[in-house]
């Protein structure tokens, strides 16, 4: 229920994606009054929403998860997420697809998913049930103990250390995979997660064999309108609730005074005081720009730029004559090579030759995102990030383009480029210069043990008190689950301030 104990409170939240919306619900529910600031002209981040001849594209993420976590979200405000948004389920989660023909449909039914394994390889039945039973460990561990808690403090993660241990945290989530695993294609079945939060699941911590058991628990959704109908449904909460949200509001910086954040001041000169300052820009860009000319911002920055960074994408948005209702809403278009294509994409120093593909099709849930009888879609390319490979995307994007539109053309959209409609690119390029994204990163930090849990800039800045981090550069990490997960963390340490300070 509504919580209004922190009149005279004042706090600001430098963007608007998800984990920046989350938070600021959640402060303005506890009586904070709250100003959002968004430098582009609509709220999302990542999220964004582009429309185009009658299609709307969404930017980003489309794997709607948890939706409990949505759900505690609105009710917390004493609201009800299903009258902002709904959530329409989407069935198979994924169709993962191999150039050799082979498919799977990963659903959430245990007697179907029993049928494609055993066909495929009757020896993984019940390696596949123990690995289900081990993603439900970590899931109880790694997600429901730990996905809303701050880490703050080394200790923190001392006493996560026994269970990270039992668990064999310190093991690949392909590499625990294969324990229970033996066909190859079946491994890349239940290992490929990791690169939905931009990890490489030959690096990643196996704990991220938890995002498994997390959509067999809830299920896979999808907004009706588009993930901008959730931010939409998200930010009308906010207002609601007497929330300040400001488009088109560039920050310049953080301002500071006395070792304080004392609010923040934009490009265009205004200013905005609070007592309570948070961060949903970029890690790298909060640090080294919001807080450039301070000890603090130098010092930070310095320390999180000799850091790994996520793989970026490569992501094009078209539309097409016709609806393809024999594409799933969600498919995976692996390619011929796995693991050495992954590492060319995390540690390569060029585009690889060729490429695993998310093909997204929302016209299979929801028609009303492109004209009638026509097809919405985009599809995404992880490619590596600027640091890596320092390419020059104008040049490059077009015939990246081209070269993936032919190749879907010729294995799963035939007549696609004498369907097409419309059709636009965004490249590493974008992300760093639309979203202030370090080295064109999607992800932010990568997910590596080392780089997780304590181990990832904290939910509190620990020089300024009163400075504080969401989103995926924080703990717990990518993905919507991640960035509703750091908004609770957040919160949680920024109302307990605010009732301890006096204004």
């Amino acid at each position: 229920m509504l919580d209004r104990t922190l009149p005279g409170r004042r706090a600001i939240v430098v963007g608007a994606g998800f984990g920046g919306l989350a938070l600021a619900i959640r402060l303005q529910t506890a009586g904070i009054a709250t100003t959002l600031l968004e430098r582009r002209d609509k709220p999302g981040g990542r999220a964004y929403v582009y429309e185009d001849q009658g299609f709307t594209f969404d930017a980003g993420p489309t794997v709607i998860t948890d939706p409990s976590a949505l759900e505690e979200l609105f009710e917390g405000a004493g609201r009800r997420l299903a009258d902002y948004v709904e959530l329409l389920p989407v069935s198979p989660f994924y169709r993962l697809c191999w150039e050799d023909g082979y498919s799977f449909d990963y659903v959430n039914d245990q007697a179907e998913l029993d049928r494609q394994i055993g066909a495929k390889n009757p020896r993984d039945l019940a390696g596949y049930r123990r690995f289900l039973d081990y993603s439900k460990a970590v899931f109880e561990e790694g997600y429901v103990k730990l996905g809303t808690v701050p880490f703050l403090q080394f200790r923190d993660m001392v006493r996560a250390g026994p269970q990270l241990a039992r668990l064999q945290a310190w093991k690949s989530v392909y590499a625990k995979v294969a324990e229970f695993i033996e066909d190859e294609q079946l491994r890349q079945a239940f290992s490929f997660h990791s690169l939905l939060v931009g990890g490489n699941p030959f690096a990643t911590s196996s704990i991220y064999a938890l995002i498994h058991a997390l959509e067999r628990r809830w299920g896979v959704f999808f907004p009706r309108g588009g993930t901008g109908a959730l931010v939409r449904g998200m930010a009308k909460l906010f207002e609601d609730l007497g929330g300040r949200v400001e488009l088109n509001a560039d920050v310049e910086r953080i301002a500071l005074e006395g070792g304080r954040a004392t609010g923040v001041v934009l490009k265009d000169g205004r200013r905005f005081d609070a007592d309570l300052v948070a961060s949903n820009a970029d890690v790298v860009h909060t640090y080294e720009t919001l807080l450039k000319g301070t000890a603090r911002g130098a010092a930070e920055a310095r320390r999180l730029r000799r850091k790994k960074f996520s793989m970026s994408l490569f992501v094009i948005y078209f539309g097409l004559k016709r609806h393809r209702p024999e594409i799933m809403h969600h498919t995976v278009c692996f390619g011929a090579r796995y693991r050495d294509l992954i590492a060319e994409i995390f540690n390569g120093r060029t585009l690889p030759h060729d490429f695993s593909l998310y093909l997204h099709n929302p016209c299979a849930t929801d028609p009303s995102l492109a004209p009638p009888g026509m097809g919405s879609f985009y599809v995404l390319a992880p490619v590596p990030h600027l640091g890596n490979a320092a390419l020059d995307w104008e040049k490059e994007g077009p015939l990246y383009r081209d070269r993936i539109l032919a190749y879907l053309e010729r294995h799963y959209i035939p007549g696609l480029r004498d369907d097409l409609v419309t059709c636009r690119i965004f490249t590493p390029q974008d992300f760093r210069s639309e979203l202030n994204a370090h080295l064109g990163s999607a992800f932010s930090l990568d997910p590596v043990l080392t780089q997780s849990a304590w181990f990832r800039p904290h939910n509190r800045d620990d020089a300024i008190p009163n400075l504080y981090i969401v989103g995926a550069g924080t703990h717990p990490g990518a993905g919507v689950p991640g960035v509703v997960g750091s908004a609770k963390a957040t919160a949680a340490l920024m109302i307990a301030d605010a009732a301890h300070v006096r204004p």
